[in-house]
C-alpha cells in the first residue's frame, strides 16, 4: 500500500484548514490531536499515530508535550522510509519514533529553552539547545512554539527526529 493510499485511509480523521488550532465556535481549546488534525499540516504524523495506535493516548489527559513534524518534515526522510513505518509489521519501530517526540507535562519553550535534554516517553532523550535565537531539539527547529492545547502543549519542529 503506498503512502497516497494510506493517507486517504486516514481522510476521514483529517480537518483540513488553513488555521492552526482554529477555535471551536465557544473559543474552547481541543486536545492535541484535535489541534493537529485541525492545522491540516499534520496529515502524515495522524497518519502514523493511527497506524501506531496513540491517537487515544495523545487525546488523554495528559500533560503531553509534542515536537510535531510537519507533512514537510516526513517529506524530508529517504523515499519510502515512511510508507515501510506504516506498515503492520513496523508498528513497533514507528511506536519509537513517534514517542521519542513526546516529552511528559507541558513543556512551554521558555522553560524549554533553559534545558539542555528532555527525558521522552520513549525513554531516551532529546537534545536541546539554542541556536541563532531558535528552539533546537536534537537537529530539528522549533517554527512554531507554544500551542496551547487542553491536554498538553504542541511545539512545531521541521525534521523528524529519530532516536
Amino acid at each position: 500500500m503506498n503512502r497516497k493510499t494510506l493517507l486517504s485511509l486516514f481522510a476521514g480523521l483529517l480537518v483540513a484548514t488553513s488555521a492552526f488550532a482554529a477555535p471551536a465556535a465557544d473559543g474552547a481549546k481541543h486536545d492535541i490531536i484535535d489541534t493537529a488534525v485541525a492545522a491540516g499540516s499534520f496529515k502524515t504524523l495522524a497518519a502514523a499515530l493511527q497506524a501506531a495506535g496513540l491517537i487515544d493516548t495523545l487525546k488523554g489527559a495528559g500533560p503531553f508535550t509534542v515536537f510535531a513534524p510537519t507533512d514537510e518534515a516526513f517529506a524530508k526522510l529517504p523515499a519510502g522510509t515512511v510508507e515501510s513505518l506504516l506498515k503492520p509489521e513496523n508498528k513497533a519501530k514507528l511506536t519509537a519514533i513517534l514517542t521519542y517526540h513526546v516529552v511528559p507535562g507541558k513543556v512551554m519553550a521558555k522553560q524549554a529553552m533553559k534545558l539542555k535534554s528532555a527525558k521522552t516517553v520513549n525513554g531516551k532523550a532529546l537534545t536541546l539547545k539554542v541556536t541563532g535565537g531558535s528552539l533546537m531539539v536534537d537537529k530539528a527547529k522549533v517554527a512554531k512554539a507554544d500551542i496551547d492545547c487542553t491536554n498538553g502543549v504542541i511545539h512545531v519542529i521541521d525534521t523528524v527526529v529519530l532516536p
